[in-house]
């Protein structure tokens, strides 16, 4: 479980350090920091899964990341970080000191350590510009015989279950975070579409496969729990999955008072976003981490208890983070025992509501 993550220099985040619960809301007002939260802990589990930090680019490249009253004591820099019981990791980006792409990031150093906190005992990979060096068998340092490319993580070369079984379980732990961000329920998206009757154990972060993840739950999950959540939210209702003899899967749901069930593509935009976070929180696959960023999308006010109470179902088998500015969504979430972090802006940066210099989590970036 991931106990704190940490950022430096990025959009609105000067300095935040955040400890994280089992369940976490991210709540403030619009322009607080929430999206740049999200954001930074994407891109950090983007990094940490496919070792790239090519979707700086998307986001404008570097210099657009980069925090915009960044201080001039300190290097020009984005660090982005994440501390678990058993392995931790931090990236520092900087500009390119040479080469012809001056917007692209270059990694400057990366450290994965064992535990919590950073001492120079327990740094397992060490990577200083091209440098490598990693723990042998006996504690000792092994310099990699192999140079890194600047724009390029170590957890794209070098994650290795039996030479750096760190990099490898860091790599692999990232990859079972799932990002639900603004799912679409418009008249052409997929999720109103027949799927294929497939194995599908985690629904994709698009929701593309809404009718065939259902289908999964029903056959392979817990089916109880995904009506009575159904039932929580639309007194009466029910969940129809059906599939025909050429593996077409379809959607349905049975309402009070309606003669027949009424299609994924009949449903309202508010109803098939419950769906789809229906599917996310029920995956028959567990995810270790699940973030959803700003659920309520498309949702009224009265839907709400049952979104916490199904985030806090979803509590019980992976870590959730939901990020929402959504009053009675946080109040929900609240009553179900969540850690809540209220941003707020000042000056330029964000900050945590009523937080002291010394109340955030224990953390120190590693040196360049």
């Amino acid at each position: 479980m991931i106990r704190t993550l940490a950022v430096e220099g990025y959009r609105s985040l000067r300095s935040l350090t955040l400890g994280l619960g089992n369940l976490t809301v991210v709540t403030g007002a619009n322009g607080s920091g929430k999206t740049s939260v999200y954001r930074a802990l994407r891109l950090l589990a983007e990094v940490a899964r496919d070792g790239a930090v090519s979707s700086l680019a998307r986001e404008g490249g570097m210099r657009s990341a980069m925090h915009a009253g960044r201080r001039s004591d300190g290097p020009l820099a984005v660090r982005l970080g994440v501390a678990t019981e058993d392995l931790s990791y931090a990236i520092d980006l900087g500009l390119p000191q040479l080469g012809p792409f001056k917007l692209d990031p270059e990694i400057k150093s990366e450290v994965v350590w064992a535990g919590p906190v950073l001492r120079p005992s327990t740094v397992l990979t060490e990577r200083t510009g091209s440098r490598v060096r990693t723990r042998d068998d006996a504690g000792g340092w092994t310099t990699v015989p192999l140079t890194v490319n600047a724009h390029e993580s170590v957890m794209a070369l070098l994650a290795d279950p039996a030479a750096t079984p760190d990099l490898f379980a860091l790599r692999e732990q990232a990859r079972r975070w799932r990002f639900y961000d603004h799912l679409r329920t418009d008249a052409d998206s997929p999720a109103r579409r027949p799927g294929v009757a497939t194995f599908t154990p985690v629904l994709s972060a698009t929701g593309d496969d809404l009718a065939a993840a259902l289908l999964t739950i029903e056959r392979t999950g817990d089916t109880d729990a995904l009506q009575a959540s159904v039932d929580v939210a639309f007194p009466g209702s029910r969940l129809v999955v059906t599939e025909d003899d050429d593996g077409v899967c379809r959607v349905a749901m049975t309402q009070p008072g309606l003669r027949r069930p009424l299609s994924a593509a009949e449903l309202s935009d508010g109803t098939l976003t419950f769906l789809l976070l229906v599917a996310a929180a029920h995956a028959t696959r567990p995810s270790d981490l699940l973030v959803l960023n700003e659920p309520e999308s498309s949702l009224h006010p009265s839907l709400m208890p049952a979104v916490g109470a199904l985030v806090a179902s979803a509590a019980e088998r992976s870590q959730v983070l939901v990020v929402t500015h959504a009053g009675d969504l946080v109040r929900a979430l609240r009553s179900a025992d969540a850690t809540t972090i209220e941003l707020t802006k000042g000056a330029g940066a964000t900050t945590v509501e009523g937080a002291g210099v010394l109340d955030g989590p224990a953390w120190t970036w590693p040196k360049r």
